[in-house]
């Protein structure tokens, strides 16, 4: 029913316009491109968290967020029948990520990347992806090229750069920009569930804990997480 598909649609906009969020492509839009992908790529450091260092201190995560990035990866596979790929790209060799990766039973992580274009192709290749059927989260200059190549690009909000939201839009490498700026990703996956229409049904069965949700976890815990590092622009597995 287009009817219902639009009033639903128009429903999910009106609710996230509601804490702030910003569609840059019409929804219509982003639900098309978003029945054509089959993985997510998050950043890490402003995405997961506000990126903040030190000497003694690393990046952390949320675990609302790491809720929601279950719950994407589990409305997808109720779609497309198997697991999305899944994976986190970081300009810094962040031991927090590779963590998160693992734990989250992620395809793979990439850390220590200067040209994250390099890593969008080179996952494209690995595992039989078109970058277009990508889903790409981010929030930073360094993310740009790889955001320009995937098919569904939400960005991570930072009031402090107002200019890069703007030029990002101006060059359609944005299709949504979150309402708030923690929990960015709790945001986004649960906009992606809302568009595709599936978010009630994705969590009555995580609550049940039903047979099909045990069927994606135990799909989920055999992924075996790759770990790469580039090197002189290289980017090898690590063995650790």
């Amino acid at each position: 029913m287009p009817g219902a598909d639009s009033k639903r649609t128009e429903a999910i906009q009106s609710t996230f316009e509601s804490v702030g969020g910003r569609f840059i492509a019409p929804p219509e839009d982003i639900v098309h491109a978003l029945r054509n992908c089959r993985g997510v790529v998050f950043d890490w450091d402003g995405v997961f968290n506000s990126g903040r260092k030190g000497t003694s201190v690393e990046s952390d995560f949320a675990e609302a967020d790491s809720m929601g990035t279950n719950m994407l990866r589990y409305g997808l596979w109720r779609k497309a029948g198997s697991l999305p790929f899944a994976a986190i790209i970081s300009g810094e060799e962040n031991r927090s990520a590779v963590r998160f990766a693992n734990r989250e039973c992620f395809d793979g992580v990439y850390t220590g990347v200067r040209d994250k274009r390099k890593v969008i192709e080179h996952l494209s290749h690995q595992n039989d992806l078109e970058p277009k059927e990508l889903i790409c989260v981010f929030d930073d200059i360094n993310d740009l090229g790889m955001a320009e190549l995937c098919g569904v690009r939400l960005m991570a909000r930072r009031d402090a750069s107002p200019l890069l939201v703007d030029y990002a839009i101006e060059r359609s490498i944005c299709d949504y920009v979150t309402g708030r700026t923690e929990f960015a990703v709790r945001e986004v996956c649960e906009l992606v569930l809302g568009l595709l229409g599936i978010y009630a049904e994705v969590v009555q069965s995580r609550v049940a804990f039903d047979g099909e949700y045990q069927r994606y976890v135990d799909a989920r815990q055999a992924v075996s997480t790759k770990s790469f590092i580039t090197r002189d622009d290289s980017i090898i597995q690590s063995v650790d």
